[in-house]
């Protein structure tokens, strides 16, 4: 239940402001059919972070020792510092005009835009951490459908309204405890 709520905790607040998110808000607007860019912001999510879990979980079970453990704990502190840098919708990356519909177009551009994003990083070092794909994968999609729902059904209201410099911050001081957790699970320290 642990790796479930952790992974749910982290990506739910890592991912406002984030730029998938920024993506949600998009699609919401030029498709107007919440219902088809929720299951393939669902379909993507899943499929990109059981392969990113899988590898975490892969690594970790290669890698066993205190050294992966550290390692593991700074890439945390390091998601902290990350998560600090604001995200935006590059222009270049904005969609072209949709051929697909609303469900494959989100799905397609969920899944590539996730693609070395804050939240997949996150989900490969939950992986490591929890050493449990699955699990992690429920949790960390999860935690993308918490935040991505509203903003496909409120979409600009949320971000006008929501202060995403204090989100970033509290989302970097989550990523901070985690680390400096796993740094002190791996130092035999116990928290």
């Amino acid at each position: 239940m642990e790796a479930f709520l952790t992974s749910t905790a982290v990506v739910a607040i890592a991912e406002i402001g984030d730029k998938t998110m920024l993506l949600a808000i998009v699609l919401a607007t030029r498709f107007r059919k919440p219902l088809p860019i929720i299951l393939g912001i669902l379909v993507a999510t899943l499929a990109n972070h059981f392969l990113a879990a899988l590898l975490g979980q892969t690594v970790a079970s290669l890698l066993e020792g205190p050294a992966f453990r550290y390692a593991v704990g700074i890439s945390f502190i390091a998601m902290a510092i990350w998560t600090l840098i604001p995200d935006k919708l590059d222009e270049d990356e904005e969609l072209k005009a949709p051929r697909f519909g609303a469900f494959l177009t989100t799905t397609v551009a969920f899944f590539i835009v996730e693609i070395g994003d804050k939240t997949q990083i996150a989900t490969i070092a939950l992986g490591a951490q929890f050493q449990n794909a699955v699990v992690v994968t429920l949790g960390t999609t999860f935690g993308m459908i918490l935040a991505n729902v509203p903003a496909v059904y409120l979409g600009n209201a949320i971000v006008e309204r929501v202060s995403l410099k204090v989100v970033r911050i509290v989302a970097a001081l989550l990523f901070l405890v985690i680390g400096l957790w796993v740094l002190a699970d791996a130092a035999g320290l116990r928290m």
